[in-house]
């Protein structure tokens, strides 16, 4: 895909995938081009962490597996040193998923990176591989199915030339495969059979929606693919990408060898050894399930697709304003409210607002998309809709944005109503308390629900919080947002913070 350029963009932009196997960083290059604008990879690192085999049964990740994680991290933070904030994205997938300490390791892992990390759900994993795939195959009328097989979650995507239709992820990868099925790369009949079965299980919840919106060509992408392709084409087991005959010759040869450690083959490279067999299973399962007779393998994958949503977020292309869009249509929002709302919040929390230019742009970003779908929740009931909009925005799928960029939308979300101790725990930071106030003064200012110009309004920060000053005669011509203005300030109070109407 060519994105045409509207704007200034960085030279170099730099993608961080925290996979469950592997760490890996891509630097790639930006180019203008008579077509528009494109990446070309420039520098790449790759770190064989194996995240996921941390995990103890409790899903907590032990000493050994953060310190492999933290030290590749500081190598990679080594390289980006001279990067601006905004030409770094990092990602973490499915064992920062579900590790309960995460938390505590991301505050090590963003020290030691340098830059934040953001933990990504799983549709969100498919589709920015679907974008990375999708930009190494020329436009094609068909649709494609692309797998990727993972440390920790596969994901399976179809769409049609640049646009995922169908994305899932499953739990079940080939660290977490080989761990369960063959410990110490040990491998009989019985157990291939056991790991198959369970992946086919698996995948079965999902064949049915892929088999009937079909594909003409399936694309494998990531380290599994990768190398099962290249070991069958150095070794005579299939001339071209991974086939079915390819796979059951390759399981043939595992279980004579007995043991993936005693597995001799070209280009089986040793850091793909201890993980082959829980790869190779859920391979053989996909093929089975969904009827693949051969699938291309590309150099795609999420680092790639992580460079060009960061190329479009630089251009003004941003994922996230899309995904609001289509919430608002989704949900049925009021949009002429919802931009009173946002124009005055935004107008309020400029007024305030500390920090570089970088931090002020997401901050008013983040207030911009709360007041357009801090209203969504009408669309289940008017009682509580505002805990209705929050729940939403902090458990639907969200293109573009991560974990931690929903769940900091919806506690804004949340609190633009109501008593505000219910954020709690959710917000510490005072710039995120400037915007829910910012968003719950516009939202009471704008009660009537008109296009009525308020009055001039000024808000600036005090040692102990904020001052709010309204015109005094258009507070006697408004008795009851006077009232409601004084009423906040009240609950403010209770929380810690003074907000003061002067």
């Amino acid at each position: 895909m060519i994105l045409v350029a509207s704007m200034h963009v960085p030279d170099l932009l730099a993608a961080v995938d925290l996979g469950s196997n592997s760490f890996r960083l891509l630097i790639g290059r930006v180019a203008q081009t008579p077509g528009g604008t494109q990446v070309y990879p420039l520098d790449s690192l790759k770190e064989t962490v194996r995240l996921a085999s941390g995990l103890t049964k409790d899903k907590r990740l032990d000493a050994d597996s953060q310190q492999r994680a933290l030290a590749a991290l500081q190598r990679f933070g080594e390289r980006l040193r001279s990067f601006a904030p905004d030409s770094v994205r990092a990602v973490a997938t499915n064992t920062l998923r579900v590790a309960k300490n995460a938390k505590d390791f991301l505050l090590e892992a963003e020290a030691a990176l340098g830059f934040p990390i953001e933990v990504i759900a799983g549709r969100e994993e498919a589709r920015l591989i679907y974008n990375g795939v999708s930009h190494t195959f020329p436009p094609q009328n068909g649709q494609m199915l692309v797998v990727d097989i993972g440390g920790g979650s596969t994901e399976f995507i179809v769409g049609q030339g640049y646009e995922p239709k169908l994305m899932e992820s499953l739990f079940m990868g080939c660290v977490s495969y080989s761990l369960q099925f063959f410990p110490g790369g040990e491998v009989d009949r019985y157990t291939m059979r056991q790991a198959e079965l369970a992946a086919q299980k698996e995948i079965e919840v999902i064949a049915r929606d892929y088999i009937a919106s079909g594909w003409q060509k399936a694309v494998g992408s990531s380290g599994t693919a990768k190398a099962l392709v290249e070991i069958f084409e150095a070794n005579g087991l299939s001339e071209h990408g991974i086939t079915r005959e390819g796979l059951d010759k390759m399981r043939d040869l595992l279980l004579r060898a007995g043991n993936a450690n005693r597995l001799r083959m070209e280009m089986l490279k040793l850091d793909r050894v201890p993980v082959l067999p829980g790869g190779l299973a859920i391979m053989s399962a996909i093929f089975s399930v969904l009827g693949i007779d051969r699938m291309e393998v590309s150099d795609g994958a999420l680092r790639q697709g992580v460079l060009y949503d960061l190329l479009g977020r630089s251009q003004r292309e941003d994922m996230r304003d899309v995904t609001i869009e289509q919430f608002t249509q989704r949900y049925g929002v009021d949009r002429a409210q919802a931009k009173r709302v946002g124009d005055l919040a935004l107008n309020l929390l400029r007024q305030s607002l500390s920090g570089n230019e970088e931090e002020r742009e997401l901050i008013e970003h983040q207030l911009s998309w709360a007041a357009s779908l801090h209203e969504i929740g009408l669309s289940i009931s008017h009682s509580g809709y505002h805990k209705h909009s929050a729940y939403i925005v902090s458990y639907a799928d969200m293109p573009g944005f991560s974990r931690k960029d929903q769940s900091k939308l919806s506690a804004l979300v949340l609190g633009h109503t109501g008593k505000l101790n219910k954020l709690s725990g959710q917000i510490s930071n005072k710039n995120d308390w400037l915007s829910v106030l910012c968003l719950r003064l516009a939202v009471l200012l704008y009660r009537r629900r008109a296009d009525v110009q308020p009055p001039k309004i000024g808000l600036n920060a005090t040692d102990k919080g904020y001052a709010l000053s309204v015109d005094a005669q258009w507070l006697e011509r408004n008795p009851l947002t006077e009232f409601s203005l004084r009423q906040e300030c009240l609950e403010w109070g209770k929380v810690g913070l003074a907000v003061e109407l002067v």
